[in-house]
């Protein structure tokens, strides 16, 4: 983080489908910087990697970046949003309708730059943008699944508690009925529209079937259903294994179902993957062993004395002016915002009290099936916790070391590295 002496400060790097740490100056980052502020940067690379696979084009989101001030959220969300209307324009265009590839690629890009523009709106819960650009984002979006050659099907999975939210991708492979089947959890911010771009066009391309999905946190259900993140996972997988085993039988091999997670997912996959035998193997980008423990690293000295000391009023106090500070770090600021919100939680010390749940030491022994790990060398983020996580695991778990551009959290920009490594790594595991 930079340093700040006009405050006390939490250093958090929680951001899921992304990067490294904000106290790496330019030339010490995996690749160009693409903004001065680290956070931005890290946030500008995200579509530009996600437009190999029709998530943005580069120039248009280099146009976007190049209106950025550093530190000012408010600049990100106006230029992404004036992309993103820009794009629809097109999209409405009847003269560039006049095919399905057409109609598609367009819709996509217009769905992840309103994506985009919600990155920073978090701190206030109030803010009508974030319906607004989530309605834009799943309408523009639904339009481009609707035209792929095989149409993508949003559907629900009901529980007594909350209702998951999915998208269900048929693989195009005619050799065999019965295909591999992925299921995709995304993180602490991430949707899953966005895991299309990053690993469901590759598997696609590969022969496999993917279901996405969100529960509660996930940024369409924490909105639709007002729920906030739940540490107990498997409320949320196992239904959508029985899903599948029960409403897709004919297009899934049920001895080739594999769970992946995404960032903060990794968690969440880890921990549900403990309860649900009839899983083949477990992607993990990256592994997490305990979240309490990894956001308490990232403590200052002066405020971990104040947490420990149970001092809730002075924690908060410390902590929330810095949702408003511009002076703040942009990655502290969007880190404490995004999980005070996707948690559903207005305190600072009770986010961080809820977060002891969350870790897997009690039930990792009960992960059976081959687990593949990410271990990226820039991670900022969870630093050391994909490691833990394998050692724990022993011989069921394979960690793999991402190093230069590919270095940063989840492998953000170099996305097509990732599917070259994951794919190969089922290949080997699975046949």
């Amino acid at each position: 983080m930079r340093p700040d002496t006009q405050c006390i400060f939490i250093t958090f790097s929680i951001i899921p489908f992304f990067y490294g740490t904000t106290t790496a100056q330019s030339d010490e980052l995996p690749t160009l910087a693409l903004s001065e502020d680290d956070t931005f940067n890290f946030d500008i690379l995200g579509p530009l990697g996600q437009s190999v696979y029709s998530g943005g084009d580069i120039a248009p989101i280099l146009r976007a970046a190049k209106q950025l001030e550093p530190g000012n959220f408010t600049s990100f969300t106006n230029a992404f949003y004036a992309l993103a209307n820009e794009t629809k324009a097109q999209a409405e265009d009847p003269k560039y309708a006049y095919d399905q590839v057409n109609v598609r690629e367009t819709w996509f890009h217009a769905a992840q730059y309103f994506r985009r523009a919600d990155n920073y709106l978090h701190d206030d819960w109030s803010d009508p943008l974030i319906y607004t650009l989530w309605d834009e984002q799943t309408s523009a979006f639904d339009k481009a699944i609707a035209a792929l050659p095989i149409p993508g099907e949003r559907i629900q999975v009901f529980t007594d508690d909350f209702t998951i939210e999915g998208i269900w991708y048929l693989s195009t492979n005619k050799e065999a009925a019965h295909r591999p089947t992925l299921i995709l959890s995304n993180g602490y911010d991430g949707s899953q529209e966005d895991l299309y771009h990053t690993v469901v066009v590759p598997a696609l391309a590969r022969g496999w079937n993917c279901l996405t999905y969100e529960g509660p946190g996930h940024p369409t259900v924490r909105r639709n259903q007002d729920l906030g993140f739940i540490y107990d996972w498997e409320r949320v997988l196992t239904p959508l294994v029985d899903y599948l085993l029960l409403n897709r039988a004919e297009d899934i091999d049920e001895s080739r179902l594999v769970s992946f997670g995404f960032s903060f997912g990794g968690y969440l996959a880890a921990r549900a993957a403990a309860f649900e035998p009839r899983l083949a193997a477990v992607l993990l980008d990256g592994g997490i062993m305990d979240v309490h423990e990894a956001f308490m690293g990232q403590l200052s000295e002066e405020l971990v004395e104040i947490y420990d000391a149970k001092n809730k009023s002075a924690f908060d106090a410390a902590v929330l002016p810095l949702l408003k500070n511009p002076e703040a770090p942009s990655q502290l600021r969007w880190g404490l915002a995004q999980g005070l919100w996707a948690f559903k939680i207005q305190s600072p010390f009770e986010w961080l009290e809820s977060v002891r749940s969350y870790n897997i030491k009690d039930v990792v022994d009960r992960i059976q099936m081959p687990v593949w790990i990410a271990n990226a060398e820039a991670e900022g983020i969870f630093p050391g916790q994909p490691q833990k996580v394998a050692d724990a695991l022993g011989e069921r778990a394979t960690l793999h070391n991402f190093t230069g551009a590919a270095a940063y959290h989840c492998q953000s920009g170099a996305f097509t590295e990732l599917s070259r490594v994951l794919f190969a790594w089922l290949n080997e595991t699975l046949n």
